[in-house]
């Protein structure tokens, strides 16, 4: 908003300085006097009206490069998150890697065939997110919510997924051998074509599972688990 305007004439000195009451008064009504001319001047200069008309135009044309880059802005933030995730590869820990693979997905990113055998994402947050063919070899998951995941063909063999939200997952022909569900919820997850050997299954929520085409459940640990019905 432009605000420049001419402002009004200051009055005479003498005139000002007759209708002042204290003599104390007259020096400071005097210097404010004087900033009342210097202002009145300034508010005649044409081109102090140029400069803000200028700076408005200035902040518009930030506005159109700021949207005009966005794209640019997302493509940088995905390659960072990438970096982070590609960097980290075969080390333990967490290396960041929670926090680029929940920004992916929340921008809509597949993560079909991410490496993160051995890290540590512990209550990562990936509900619906497209996992197939990944590698979450001995991942420690545990606490985490993948409802509606699809790990379609992935190794997830070792994996720590205990007390995790997997209802709705699509576990087909994964490798889950060795994986710890302990306490899940996998109500009407598919695990057609899945390996299961030697995984622990102690007390989690088989409601509604797809499972007669399982591929193998040896020395699987299926106690206290609770609404096995096959389907």
């Amino acid at each position: 908003m432009i605000s420049h305007k001419v402002t009004r004439r200051p009055e005479p000195w003498p005139v000002l300085k007759s209708g002042l009451k204290h003599r104390w008064l007259v020096p400071f009504r005097a210097f404010e006097w004087l900033w009342e001319w210097v202002a009145y001047g300034l508010s005649r200069w044409s081109f102090l009206e140029a400069l803000e008309y200028l700076g408005s135009f200035s902040v518009l044309i930030a506005v159109i490069f700021y949207f005009s880059e966005s794209g640019d802005r997302l493509k940088q933030k995905h390659y960072q998150a990438w970096q982070v995730i590609n960097t980290a590869q075969s080390k333990g820990g967490s290396g960041g890697r929670v926090e680029a693979l929940q920004e992916l997905h929340h921008d809509g990113i597949p993560l079909v065939g991410v490496d993160v055998s051995g890290a540590f994402l512990q209550g990562i947050q990936l509900p619906g997110a497209r996992l197939t063919r990944v590698n979450f070899n001995a991942v420690d998951a545990r606490n985490s919510n993948f409802r509606g995941a699809d790990f379609t063909a992935a190794n997830l063999e070792s994996a720590n997924l205990r007390e995790s939200k997997l209802s709705d997952a699509n576990f087909q022909d994964a490798d889950l051998s060795g994986a710890d569900f302990c306490s899940t919820n996998l109500a009407r997850a598919v695990l057609d074509g899945a390996t299961l050997d030697d995984a622990d299954l102690g007390n989690s929520d088989l409601r509604d599972v797809t499972w007669k085409k399982i591929k193998s459940l040896k020395g699987a640990s299926i106690q206290g688990v609770r609404n096995s019905r096959v389907r």
